[in-house]
C-alpha cells in the first residue's frame, strides 16, 4: 500500500462538476493499494498517518500531528501510485490490485483512520473520474510504503 500524504490548507474533490467532499487544514492522502496487501499494512499506514508529526507547534517546529493541530484527513484512491515505469514510457500498473481486493482494503483504511483520529474522514468516490484540488501548504508531501519502509 503506498500514500502520498500532501499537508494542505483545504482540500476538495469534484465529480461531475459537483463538490463530493472537502476539509480545511490537514492532510490530504493519495491511496494505492497493490495485489499483496493486507491488514497489516492498513494499520502500519494507517497509524504512521494519524502520528505523522508534519504540522507546526507555537515554535514553528514541525512536531505536531493532523489531531494535535485540528485538522481533518481527505482520502482518495488512486491506483496510478501502483504504478511502475521501469520499461518503456507506459506505466505498468499491473502491481495495483484489482477492485474486488482494492476497494475493501481503502474502505478498511479509512475506517482504521477514522479510528485512530475520532473523527469522520471525507474520501472521493472509488473508481470515479475526480477532479481533485488542494493548496498544497509548505509545500509539504511525503510518499508512504508499506513494502519499504524508509
Amino acid at each position: 500500500m503506498r500514500l502520498l500524504v500532501q499537508r494542505v490548507r483545504s482540500a476538495a474533490v469534484d465529480i461531475g462538476g459537483e463538490r463530493c467532499s472537502e476539509i480545511g487544514a490537514g492532510l490530504l492522502v493519495l491511496v494505492g493499494v497493490g495485489g499483496d496487501d493486507t491488514q497489516e499494512d492498513i494499520e502500519y499506514l494507517a497509524g504512521k498517518l494519524v502520528r505523522l508529526r508534519i504540522f507546526d507547534d507555537e515554535a514553528g517546529i514541525m512536531n505536531l500531528d493532523v489531531k494535535q493541530a485540528g485538522g481533518g484527513v481527505l482520502a482518495v484512491s488512486q491506483f496510478t501510485l501502483m504504478a511502475s515505469t521501469r520499461k518503456g514510457n507506459r506505466p505498468s500498473y499491473i502491481k495495483a490490485a484489482p477492485e474486488a481486493v482494492s476497494r475493501p482494503l481503502y474502505e478498511t483504511f479509512v475506517r482504521r483512520v477514522e479510528e485512530l483520529l475520532g473523527q469522520a474522514v471525507p474520501t472521493g468516490r472509488f473508481g470515479a473520474d475526480m477532479q481533485v484540488s488542494l493548496v498544497n501548504d509548505g509545500p509539504v508531501t511525503i510518499w508512504m510504503d508499506s513494502k519499504n519502509k524508509d
